[in-house]
């Protein structure tokens, strides 16, 4: 018996040993858990910081690839319209002075019949050919109308008719005088066209 008390007490001392060993484990393990949590929580707002400032980072980026961009674009725009502009700024008084070329043209078909009559339309001729030469100058050009092909980006018809010799849809006639300002066109030729 007192054997067996001496094997309880062994047992028992051993289980007493033993659930400190666990409660320490036990302890050590909410331990490391605690730490582990405490880790990730202080990792978690780290890494939601860092994902916040990447995320704004990449909207920068974009916003200042969208404004250069942009501002590209708009030097581009304005280059294209500055070459414009200077390729086409004598356009609105060219247009003032067709009139006047048309006047021209009229005055010089009529006839001489006396010497005065015909030294007036040598000096208008003369004038006519000054005029000419500083339109051609700045680029303009008369359209080509009679016996070419209607085109109505260049012709404008005021009539048709049925002339034997022309082929249907072709110019027969002029009325006024087209004029191209370099690949613009300023004034469509008037024409009559063959059915």
């Amino acid at each position: 018996m007192a054997e067996k008390n001496q094997q309880d007490i062994q047992e028992d001392a051993m289980m007493n040993e033993e659930q400190p060993l666990t409660e320490e484990g036990t302890e050590a393990a909410d331990v490391e858990s605690v730490s582990s949590d405490a880790e990730e929580n202080a990792a978690d707002p780290a890494s939601e910081k860092i994902n916040e400032l990447e995320q704004k980072l990449a909207e920068s980026e974009n916003r200042y690839l969208r404004l250069r961009a942009d501002f590209d674009n708009l030097r581009r725009r304005t280059q294209i319209e500055k070459e414009a502009s200077e390729k086409y700024r004598a356009q609105s008084l060219i247009a003032e002075l067709l009139p006047l070329v048309d006047n021209f043209d009229r005055a010089l078909k009529i006839e001489a019949t006396n010497e005065q009559t015909q030294s007036l339309l040598q000096g208008m001729e003369m004038v006519y050919k000054g005029i000419i030469a500083a339109l051609e100058k700045e680029g303009v050009k008369a359209i080509e109308a009679v016996g070419s092909e209607f085109d109505p980006n260049f012709h404008q018809a005021v009539m048709t008719d049925s002339v034997e010799g022309y082929e249907s849809n072709v110019v027969v006639e002029e009325f006024q005088k087209g004029f191209m300002l370099k690949d613009r066109v300023i004034r469509p030729s008037m024409v009559k066209v063959n059915q």
